[in-house]
């Protein structure tokens, strides 16, 4: 009998150590898992600060032809293969705008995506 009681106790002790090891292994699996994040990097072709007076005359010209009473107040450029983008903000009636056009004056439909 003493033999019966010692043998359930021993099994009974190995039962609870290996749910002990079994628990600590988890956590140590919990504690090894990376977290991952992923970051969406948007790529912005900088435009360069360019002189008012330096836009081509198509692009002058488009402005006093369609906004009427405008100028031009900042511009920029940046080379897209063999064509110049201007990025221009235009002062309507004291508003600022911001329009984008080819070096032939043909207005282009962009995203402002930040100020410079």
């Amino acid at each position: 009998m003493k033999k019966m009681i010692f043998g359930l106790m021993t099994m009974g002790a190995i039962f609870f150590s290996s749910q002990n090891i079994q628990a600590q292994e988890d956590k140590e699996q919990e504690v090894e898992v990376e977290t991952t994040v992923e970051t969406e990097v948007t790529v912005q072709e900088d435009f360069t600060d360019l002189d008012v007076m330096q836009l081509p005359q198509p692009v002058k010209d488009a402005i006093m032809t369609d906004y009427n009473g405008a100028f031009a107040s900042q511009a920029w450029v940046k080379t897209e293969g063999d064509q110049k983008i201007y990025k221009i903000d235009i002062d309507v009636k004291g508003e600022t705008e911001t329009a984008f056009a080819d070096q032939d004056g043909n207005w282009l439909e962009m995203e402002d995506e930040g100020d410079e």
